[in-house]
């Protein structure tokens, strides 16, 4: 009963943080001058993978390296397969060219290089400075980069400035609330069927710590925000590999024997599948959404059957 109701429980609060991370994230956007996509890519997507960060540092730091990286390549998988896939299908994404030509193909490139860097079965204290630096660098060029506009606004703008941080700071401590209660609640259903560790950190912890990018770009893209939705998915899978890990790695070493070929191939096919369905037409539809949507199931099927 307990553990159905902290998985309930953090759903919902996971629901009610994501529209108060995505209020407060578009109003920033549109006092600052930034495009939607800019706060998609750091604001937004840092608030929906702090899950992650909080789930992969406790595992490291307790042993549990299966259930970090597991985590990490199961929310990448489940962001673009599943996340991309049921957005597409509610209202189709239209995509800036700026995704096309630069951010994503940084995607591509950070999922190749955590692939090579997990070569000698581990990331140490230097692989974790690397990523880590990797993605300061990646956000600096992005915000000196992008496109700014003076808005027009001009009453209350300090007031309003600050009730939305205060949307921003609330959702995102919703959000990692919500999440980790709603991972502890399927953890502990998993292990009572005794499913391996591995398989746990791909499924059940990296969907219930993708929650928060599931309902926040749901929300997003209802709300006619596409730019936020896209930009929340890309983000927090370099998120998830440069900062998750990186951190993770700085404080504690994280080995990765357990983690199969098939799992690096799903994680980097995804990411490069993504480049083509956004180039044709700058649109994910309904069509390619149900064919991430198909993918992502066969993945899932497969997982169980091994498990």
């Amino acid at each position: 009963m307990i553990t159905w109701l902290s998985i309930i429980g953090g759903f919902v609060i996971l629901t009610l943080g994501a529209e108060s991370l995505v209020r407060g994230a578009s109003s920033i956007a549109l006092k600052l001058g930034l495009s939607p996509l800019i706060i998609g890519l750091t604001i937004v997507a840092f608030g929906t993978s702090a899950p992650e960060l909080a789930v992969s540092i406790k595992s490291a730091v307790a042993g549990n390296s299966g259930i970090a990286l597991g985590n990490v390549i199961g929310s990448n998988i489940a962001n673009i397969g599943l996340i991309l896939g049921i957005t597409a299908l509610i209202r189709p994404i239209k995509i800036e060219s700026q995704m096309v030509k630069r951010d994503i193909p940084i995607m591509i490139a950070a999922s190749l290089l955590f692939w090579g860097l997990l070569l000698d079965d581990g990331l140490s204290f230097i692989d974790g400075a690397i990523l880590s630096t990797l993605l300061v660098t990646y956000l600096s060029y992005a915000y000196f980069t992008a496109d700014k506009q003076a808005s027009d606004e001009t009453e209350d703008v300090g007031q309003r400035q600050w009730l939305s941080i205060i949307f921003i700071i609330v959702g995102i401590s919703m959000l990692v609330g919500g999440g980790i209660l709603f991972v502890d609640g399927a953890v502990a259903l998993a292990q009572s069927f005794g499913i391996s560790e591995i398989i746990i950190g791909l499924t059940i912890v990296a969907i219930g710590t993708s929650m928060p990018e599931l309902v926040t770009s749901i929300v997003a893209a209802l709300k006619g925000q596409s730019d936020i939705a896209i930009g929340n998915v890309v983000g927090s899978n370099l998120f998830n590999i440069l900062g998750i890990l990186g951190v993770t790695a700085l404080i504690h070493p994280i080995i990765g024997s357990e983690i199969s070929p098939l799992d690096w191939q799903v994680m980097i096919g995804l990411a490069v599948m993504l480049l083509p369905f956004a180039y044709t037409g700058l649109r994910i539809g309904r069509r390619e959404g149900a064919i991430l949507i198909l993918g992502y199931l066969a993945y899932i099927s497969y997982l169980v059957t091994q498990a």
